[in-house]
């Protein structure tokens, strides 16, 4: 009888240790990763779940794309030829001293093979002088001066050479301008003959030089109609932001 208890006893120890290791099954495990609600318990740092952390983080922290590099300024020497159109008349005997005029780049102003202001941007200027025949014993004279150019569609301030033009006598004029004659021919032109005739002028006083050229004619006043042709000289380098 001792015996059968005995044996009893070691099977029912037997059969408590194979329960526990069916227990411990892969399946048991994966069970044991799951909450109260069914869905998968978070895992440690070295998990799927914890790696999925780090490429999320990594990807918050990567720098943004550096911004492109700004534009080099380009500047426009001192000297360079302001060709300019006008879009209404100047007269020695309308005009007055502090007048304002007006017009449009006849040329675009490059520098090596880059536009940095183009053809027909608007221009400004002041008459310093205008002094009408009839009250300085048949002279007469006009003296321009351009003041700003449009760029990027604001006015910036220039310092450009002294265009002038005098009349002596019975309509013996001369014109010209500080470092060009071409202006005075093409000026001479447009008095001759509205815009063909400045096309001409110009290259007449394209040698020219610095006394600029002499035109006779009855009218000692001196009249620049509306699409004449002058041209102007940078005194100062113009910096330009393209």
């Amino acid at each position: 009888m001792r015996h059968k208890t005995a044996l009893c006893a070691v099977c029912a120890v037997t059969l408590t240790l194979f329960a526990g290791c069916k227990n411990n099954t892969p399946a048991n495990n994966a069970a044991a990763t799951q909450d109260a609600s069914g869905q998968p318990a978070a895992t440690g740092s070295n998990g799927a779940a914890g790696n999925n952390g780090g490429a999320a983080m990594n990807q918050a922290a990567a720098p943004a794309p550096a911004p492109a590099p700004a534009p080099e300024p380009i500047t426009v020497p001192a000297g360079t030829t302001v060709s300019v159109t006008l879009s209404s008349g100047v007269s020695s005997k309308t005009s007055q001293d502090g007048e304002e005029f007006h017009g449009s780049l006849a040329e675009a102003i490059v520098v090596g093979d880059t536009v940095v202001i183009p053809r027909g941007a608007n221009v400004a200027g002041v008459v310093r002088e205008a002094h009408s025949a009839g009250k300085f014993k048949g002279a007469a004279s006009l003296k321009l001066a351009l003041v700003s150019i449009d760029i990027h569609g604001r006015p910036t301030q220039i310092d450009s050479s002294l265009y002038s033009q005098v009349t002596k006598g019975k309509g013996k004029r001369t014109a010209g301008v500080i470092g060009g004659g071409a202006a005075a021919g093409a000026l001479i032109g447009g008095l001759a003959g509205g815009g063909k005739g400045a096309g001409i002028g110009a290259l007449i006083g394209g040698g020219a030089g610095t006394a600029g050229a002499a035109y006779t004619g009855n009218d000692r006043d001196i009249n620049l109609p509306a699409e004449t042709t002058i041209r102007f000289k940078l005194e100062q380098p113009l910096t330009v932001t393209m």
